[in-house]
């Protein structure tokens, strides 16, 4: 069964989040924020990561800059999953090593879509 990471400091879009990945058949892990996920992946590295942008302790910015200098046996795939629209943004969260990039509030067929797109779905 395919793991899945939701960070995100809401713990409303955790539950909806989980709730879809439950349905494609993905067993499902959560933290609050960029720390908490970053231990967690270096504990136990999940197939792939949904990542919010603005989060307390750690952004996701920080998490992927974070993440892309620890040693893993293999990388998870990350989608960002933020209101954070701009191209910008998404040019930055690209370049910083996200793989993808889906735009919150989200429903089950556009997550599925972008986790097909990353090849773990």
């Amino acid at each position: 069964m395919k793991t899945c990471l939701v960070v995100d400091d809401s713990k409303v879009i955790r539950k909806v989040a989980r709730h879809i990945l439950e349905t494609l058949d993905f067993e499902v892990a959560e933290a609050g924020d960029g720390q908490e996920a970053l231990e967690h992946c270096q504990a136990t590295p999940p197939d792939v990561v949904l990542l919010d942008w603005n989060m307390p302790v750690m952004s996701g910015m920080e998490f992927l800059r974070a993440l892309g200098q620890t040693e893993l046996p293999s990388r998870p795939k990350v989608v960002f999953c933020t209101t954070e629209n701009g191209m910008a943004h998404i040019r930055a969260a690209i370049d910083a090593g996200a793989d993808e990039y889906v735009m919150k509030p989200f429903d089950r067929e556009t997550l599925e879509n972008k986790l097909q797109l990353v090849g773990v779905a």
